[in-house]
């Protein structure tokens, strides 16, 4: 309602002020008369953004897709600007263990993927000997082909549970990986000068 009003002002403005202009000066007879009309009160009605919008949908998405040649812009960069072509990377190693290539700092996707088949391994023959459903709340030991359980005290095996793999350990699987750390937490509080800084 108030942008049509506004619209129909603006259009009287203009149609006033040609005849201005034409005549030189405002004519009598033409005058702009404005009636106050008292508005009667409205009901209490709380506005609420489904009255704004109806049944659309307000999803703040793009109208358009960018072109391939904006894509290109933002990924590779203009000369005239930023130029972001592909750099040959110069921080790539090899692996010591498979040979592979990969980037420094990173681990090598080769040995990553074998240890990663080997633990699924490992945890399907856990569901299959333990159960879908249950909690695994003891420790768990596995043993590969050829190898024997380590001799400890009745103390050690209780509440261990121990799973058997049907083939050899891999060489780069060691035995280390499964068990705890040997060294106790220490209650003193000396601190040697070596270990200050």
């Amino acid at each position: 309602m108030i942008p049509r009003l506004t619209y129909v002002m603006n259009i009287l403005r203009n149609l006033e002020r040609n005849i201005i202009q034409s005549f030189g000066y405002p004519p009598k007879e033409l005058a702009l008369a404005y009636v106050q009309q008292k508005q009667l009160p409205r009901q209490s009605t709380k506005f609420t953004l489904k009255d704004l919008v109806g049944d659309g949908i307000l999803l703040a998405v793009p109208k358009f897709r960018r072109t391939v040649e904006k894509r290109w812009k933002r990924k590779f960069g203009t000369p005239e600007y930023v130029w972001k072509m592909l750099v040959p990377k110069t921080n790539i190693a090899v692996c010591n263990e498979c040979g592979h290539h990969h980037e420094r700092g990173r681990l090598c996707g080769n040995c990553y993927k074998r240890i990663e088949t080997e633990t699924k391994e490992i945890q399907a023959k856990i569901e299959e000997k333990l159960g879908n459903n249950k909690p695994i709340e003891n420790d768990v030991i596995v043993l590969y082909n050829g190898e024997k359980l380590p001799d400890e005290t009745k103390e050690f095996w209780q509440g261990k549970r121990i799973v058997e793999m049907k083939k050899e350990r891999p060489q780069w699987f060691s035995k280390n990986l499964l068990q705890k750390t040997t060294q106790q937490p220490s209650d003193s509080k000396d601190v040697k000068p070596t270990d200050l800084a």
